[in-house]
């Protein structure tokens, strides 16, 4: 069984120019009575969300791609570090950004530049123990404006 030990430190970092490159995922969950995908599937899919340390923040789960891992064995090692979840990573990338990390968003040089690869993981295991867990809550959310707007934000999710 591999580690329950959290990943600490960069200098393992995979960067690309002054990009640090970072790879997550959106863990979901399809939620009901196993009839399948039906037309009433926004109330059915569930969205997992985990609140950044010291601060009020609700996040995917994320963090450093490092050098001797691919970006989808990074995705998933993120989702157990920070959400305590396991599953099947979605080979097709959800999408490529580019932001600033909140320690380095109003600093003015190069520092502080992040390129991140997101995945959408399919959950098939939630742990009771997890690295990150002293740090992080979790939470489900649905695709639907109810609970989720409630937090001040609306999540609108390709799966």
């Amino acid at each position: 069984m591999a580690s329950l030990v959290a990943r600490v430190g960069r200098e393992h970092q995979r960067y690309d120019g002054n990009f640090r490159l970072v790879s997550g995922c959106i863990p979901y969950k399809v939620a009901g009575d196993g009839e399948g995908f039906n037309s009433d599937w926004q109330h059915k899919l569930k969205v997992l969300m985990v609140s950044s340390p010291n601060r009020n923040d609700l996040v995917f789960p994320k963090g450093g791609w490092e050098d001797d891992e691919t970006a989808e064995e990074a995705a998933s090692r993120e989702a157990l570090e920070e959400a305590g979840v396991r599953g099947i990573l979605k080979k097709n990338i959800l999408g490529i950004w580019e932001f600033r990390s909140k320690t380095r968003e109003k600093a003015c040089c190069l520092k502080g530049g992040c390129r991140g690869y997101m995945y959408a993981l399919e959950v098939t295991e939630e742990l009771d123990n997890w690295p990150e867990q002293g740090d992080r809550s979790r939470k489900w959310y649905t695709s639907t404006p109810g609970e989720a707007n409630e937090k001040g934000f609306w999540l609108h999710i390709h799966v």
